[in-house]
């Protein structure tokens, strides 16, 4: 008789703590639920960010090619010696050869490739070329006009410079062209890539 009311009298004080206890672990469940999916959702935003960067990347290729194209069909005679705004083509390098390519001002004279319209990826994609040539609008060895390029190996009368008294070029120079894409994605990804070709003069 005794042992019965002793566990009636401790039986409500129990039931209070177990209840307390549980709402405790309850807080914590949900907090650590809380986290994980916020840790899960940035570690897909990242891999989303990476894949769009590199889609944009493999998109600049559409845009060199056809850089490439065009110069590579207007080697011969003296089309390369003219800028030509409607193709991104400049027969000289900007005032300074070091750009932010990724300032929106310096891409007014560039070429869209598919005239603007974006590609599976829904990148669109621009160029500029630049031969590399201090001069506008001037052929590669006139008017003090200084070129990167380069000249046939072999010979005794192979070089690289036109100075007075140096090695004249044996053959037929070729000049240095340099080819800028920007590549435009989803999500306001912008990847810069540049190459830089060489065709003779």
């Amino acid at each position: 008789m005794t042992n019965r009311q002793g566990n009636r009298r401790f039986a409500p004080r129990q039931k209070g703590v177990v209840l307390f206890i549980a709402l405790i672990v309850l807080v914590a469940m949900s907090l650590a639920g809380v986290a994980m999916v916020r840790s899960v959702d940035t570690s897909l935003g990242i891999a989303g960010n990476m894949a769009f960067k590199q889609a944009t990347i493999q998109g600049s290729d559409l845009g060199i090619r056809e850089a490439y194209d065009w110069l590579a069909a207007n080697t011969s005679g003296v089309t390369l010696q003219t800028t030509n705004i409607g193709q991104g083509y400049y027969s000289a390098y900007p005032g300074t050869v070091v750009e932010d390519w990724f300032e929106s001002s310096k891409w007014a004279g560039a070429r869209l490739v598919n005239a603007g319209a974006p590609d599976a990826a829904g990148n669109v994609v621009r160029y500029v070329i630049h031969r590399m040539c201090s001069i506008p609008d001037t052929a590669y060895n006139a008017g003090g006009n200084e070129c990167s390029m380069n000249a046939p190996s072999g010979g005794a009368g192979s070089g690289g410079s036109m100075a007075v008294g140096s090695f004249q070029f044996q053959g037929v120079p070729q000049l240095y062209y340099r080819i800028t894409t920007r590549v435009e994605g989803p999500r306001n990804t912008v990847s810069i890539v540049q190459v830089s070709v060489m065709f003779k003069v």
